[in-house]
Formats: C-alpha cells, sequence, structure tokens
C-alpha cells in the first residue's frame, strides 16, 4: 500500500528497488528519504520506519549499510520511532559484528595482516583473495562473500547503534545488552564505530555516587548519568560542588562557564585554552581514578561508587569536555551527607595511594 504522504512514496519506491535488487533505484529512494523526512510529521516518519524495519532486518549487509545510518537518523523526526528501529538496528550491528569477527579470525589464520576495513578499496581483493578462494578451505563462497560483507560494512550499521545510543531514553531499552557489548567489545580495535560505541555501553546512568572532600570532611550524595569519562565528571563535579563554603560547598576556582559548556551541553567542546583540572580524584581504596578511565571503573564500596577528592598534585589541563557531543550529561548534588555519615565513609576510605 502506498503512504500518502511524500516521504511514505518514498518508502515504497525503496522497498521495491531492495526487492528488485535495483541499485540505482536504491540509492535515488534513499536521497528522497532524506529529503522528505525533515518534512513530514511525526506519525508520518514513525509508519516510514515502521516499514523501514521490516527491510533492516532483512537486507543484506552491504547495501544495508547505506540505508541503517539514514534510519536512525529518522528518529529525530519520529515519536517513539527510537523504540520502533532499535532492536532491529542492535540486532543487524551484532550479528555483523559477530560475523566481522569470524572474518578476521579465519582472514587473519591464512592471509596475516587484515584489510582496513573502512577502505572501500580494499573490498575487491579482499573478495578475490578470500571469497574466490573459499572453496579450497572447505568453505562455501556465499559464506565467505557475507563475512567480507560484515567486515567493510558492519562499521555502518554500529553508527546509527551509535548516534541513537547518546539518548537516555534509547540506552535504557537496548536490547541484549550483554551480547552487543561483547560483539562490539571484539572489534573495537578494527572499526571506529565499534570503539566509540563500545564506551558508550559502559556509560552509568542514574547512579549513585558517595563524593567525600578529604580536607573539608564533607560528604556528599550525588547522582550521575550520561557522563563519557571521568575528564567529564572531574568538570561537573567541580562544576556541581565548588562555591561558597558556608552553603556547604568546597573551597576552588569553579570551572569557567566554557568550560561548562564543553562538558555538558555547549557547541564548542574544545573551549580556548583547554579545560582546567580541579581536583585530585582518588577511589575508596586509596588508587587514583584516572582521567583517561569511566565512571563504570570506579570500585564499589558497601554497594557505592567512591570519589575522594583530593587537592591536585600538579597542573592539569586537557583538549576535550566530553567524548559524546549529542549526550547530555547530569551530575546531580541530591544532599550533604550528615556528619556522623560522612564519618562513617571517612573511616572507611584509604589514604591516596601516590604522592
Amino acid at each position: 500500500m502506498l503512504f500518502k504522504a511524500d516521504l511514505g512514496k518514498r518508502v515504497d519506491n525503496l522497498v521495491g528497488a531492495v526487492d528488485s535488487r535495483d541499485d540505482k533505484r536504491f540509492f535515488a529512494a534513499l536521497r528522497g528519504i532524506v529529503g522528505a523526512t525533515p518534512k513530514a510529521r511525526p506519525d508520518e516518519v514513525d509508519a516510514a520506519l515502521a516499514r523501514l524495519t521490516s527491510v533492516l532486518a532483512e537486507i543484506p549487509l552491504g547495501m544495508g549499510g547505506e540505508l541503517a545510518p539514514i534510519a536512525g537518523s529518522m528518529a529525530d523526526y519520529g515519536t517513539d520511532a527510537a523504540v520502533v528501529v532499535v532492536p532491529t538496528l542492535v540486532g543487524r550491528a551484532t550479528n555483523a559484528m559477530e560475523q566481522a569477527a569470524r572474518f578476521a579470525e579465519l582472514y587473519g589464520a591464512v592471509f596475516g595482516d587484515l584489510p582496513d576495513a573502512d577502505d572501500a578499496e580494499q573490498i575487491g581483493p579482499t573478495i578475490e583473495r578470500f571469497v574466490e578462494t573459499a572453496p579450497s578451505r572447505g568453505m562455501a563462497q556465499s559464506d565467505a562473500y557475507n563475512l567480507v560483507q560484515a567486515w567493510f560494512s558492519g562499521g555502518k550499521w554500529v553508527q546509527p547503534v551509535l548516534y541513537l545510543s547518546q539518548r537516555k531514553d534509547v540506552r535504557a531499552v537496548l536490547p541484549e545488552r550483554p551480547r552487543l557489548t561483547a560483539a562490539i567489545g571484539a572489534m573495537r580495535e578494527h572499526i571506529g564505530t565499534a570503539h566509540w560505541l563500545y564506551g558508550l555501553l559502559l556509560v552509568l546512568d542514574d547512579e549513585p555516587l558517595v563524593v567525600l572532600h578529604r580536607a573539608t570532611r564533607r560528604g556528599y550524595r550525588v547522582t550521575i548519568s550520561g557522563v563519557g569519562d571521568n575528564f567529564q565528571l572531574h568538570t561537573l563535579l567541580a562544576a556541581a560542588l565548588i562555591g561558597d563554603e558556608s552553603q556547604g560547598l568546597v573551597p576552588g576556582q569553579r570551572p569557567s562557564a566554557a568550560e561548562i559548556a564543553a562538558a555538558s551541553d555547549g557547541e564548542d567542546l574544545t573551549p580556548a585554552g583547554g579545560i582546567r583540572g580541579n581536583f585530585n580524584l582518588v577511589d575508596a581504596h586509596g588508587e587514583w581514578i584516572w582521567n583517561e578511565g569511566r565512571p563504570a571503573d570506579i570500585p564499589k564500596l558497601e554497594g557505592k561508587r567512591v570519589v575522594v577528592i583530593d587537592p591536585p598534585p600538579y597542573p592539569r589541563s586537557w583538549n576535550a569536555g566530553r567524548p559524546y557531543p549529542l549526550m547530555r550529561p547530569t551530575v546531580t548534588v541530591n544532599g550533604m551527607l550528615p556528619a556522623d555519615e560522612a564519618a562513617h565513609w571517612f573511616g572507611l576510605v584509604k589514604p591516596s595511594q601516590r604522592g
């Protein structure tokens, strides 16, 4: 059935092109979908995405690698479009990464160094080397070709999952998360989008922290969501906690407006002069919390991740405020710990293990 809206007609054209394996018509339909989506009503986008989801579920990986990112971007124009399309995108991306890992295993065992997954010019030579010789290794050429498709197009399937997972509502409904994380993790050294999605899959949402300021013996209940790394956590904790000591805050120089914006929702992720370090963050065992790590790396004590704030041992600065431009973080101070509760935590935590 043809949709009345122009977007629906473009989707019908694409479905026909996929059925007939007509590349020229397929790419023309893709361009039409990109142009029509911003002009469509949200319910029309939802209907179009529902139709495209059935296509995404069956389309070959190579051809589908062109459609998947467009379907992901369409979700911004719908209502519950992310929920509609996310399970299929996650399933196909997971499968593509699993097949790509199988390709890497088989190809590497026979031919050595792997082809660059981002270099389209290597597709032809790889097909000639890996697919055409597959029968001599007891493998069907069709199976070998599918693995090559996964290797060269898998990153395009990961891209919309990476894009959409910067939204908290999407992270909350990601299906088969352990399998997805394992598949992405196996390929993060080979495929750029897999590297970034792997880090995103480790992001904590609605995670409680106990934050202790050693010099003042004050403690705070803090909740974080959408913080991509400890550089970002460092800046946002400083923004939330440095201020008037008479109001229960901690001493120090609060990050500038540009630094806070770079770490939260500003367009400029790399403000002039970089971003200045304010603290030294230490875990409950006295080990430094390295900025290069993630909040998920911070160990728990009595069921809570504990962050101890010490003075900076030396000047620090870095360039970028956050690793995921579209992810909106929150660092919420829910209140100060009562003095006896703060004393309890200070009695448990260890001194910094480094000078």
